[in-house]
């Protein structure tokens, strides 16, 4: 095994870079070498496989995934930690072929000269759900995957139908994969150290539920459901389906009286279904 990054060795890479992490962009490094062992092993990756990793930083998980996989394909937004990240990755032993850098924003990451079929990443607070979505949306080569994310958003991907942390980023994600909480990460463990406490989801992919312009469809009635989640779907979706929201539940098979929080992704699915029929979709 290498030497991963220590706390010492990341205050070093950040002085020799004038880094001063920024919450903008989310950066709150690992700097033990424990927890990206323990992520890469949740992960199940092994050399075989192309691991996607989004935002890399100064590449304390990177290197984790370097010992395991076959490549490591690394988006990082920050220029300075693109360019460093191939010569951290280079002075801890790694071939250059093992590790692709790209200089880019994963927001809008829509094709890669590789196909990764894992994705392991520490997703900055702030866009962690729509970089996941995104991920998941425009890669079905990635077949799982393990994400570190603030506690508060995991207990949200990871939440069942009913549950006050139920909401449209949890639906949305199911339309593509199961997910579920896979541990607890301390604060300790980065620098600097966070005031918000982090978790890891795994999550597993399987078939779309149906086509893309379902998906579409089926996502529009999330909005509107969440977006007025206190009030019964027939209300919530009135102005989507043109006032008439209660019968095209009930020929969803969905009571118009529930609340959105209640329903699963079939059920959306099936309530996206009839937009599509009344030609109601924009």
């Amino acid at each position: 095994m290498t030497n991963l990054l220590g706390a010492s060795e990341v205050r070093e890479l950040a002085n020799k870079l004038d880094l001063k992490p920024t919450k903008k962009l989310g950066q709150n490094f690992v700097v033990d070498a424990n927890t990206c062992r323990k992520i890469v092993k949740l992960a199940e990756v092994g050399n075989k496989d192309i691991a996607l990793e989004i935002g890399p930083g100064l590449g304390s998980l990177t290197l984790a995934l370097l010992e395991s996989a076959k490549q490591v394909v690394a988006v990082e937004i920050d220029d300075r930690l693109a360019k460093q990240l191939p010569l951290t990755s280079s002075e801890h032993g790694f071939f250059d072929k093992q590790l692709i850098t790209l200089n880019q924003d994963a927001m809008v990451l829509k094709k890669l000269s590789v196909e990764p079929n894992v994705l392991v990443a520490n997703l900055p607070y702030n866009i962690s759900v729509p970089v996941l979505l995104n991920t998941l949306e425009h890669f079905p080569s990635i077949t799982r995957g393990v994400v570190m994310v603030q506690s508060e958003v995991a207990h949200r991907l990871a939440a069942k139908p009913d549950n006050k942390d139920y909401g449209s980023p949890t639906v949305k994600a199911n339309w593509w994969s199961s997910l579920h909480l896979a541990g607890s990460v301390g604060r300790s463990v980065f620098w600097p150290v966070p005031n918000v406490d982090s978790s890891l989801v795994r999550f597993d992919r399987h078939e779309p539920l149906g086509s893309e312009s379902e998906r579409r469809a089926t996502f529009a009635v999330i909005d509107e459901a969440f977006a007025k989640r206190r009030k019964m779907m027939r209300s919530a979706l009135s102005q989507l389906f043109g006032g008439k929201a209660e019968e095209y539940l009930n020929n969803a098979g969905v009571d118009p009286t529930i609340r959105g929080e209640a329903l699963s992704v079939e059920q959306f699915h099936e309530i996206g279904k009839q937009l599509i029929k009344h030609n109601l979709t924009k």
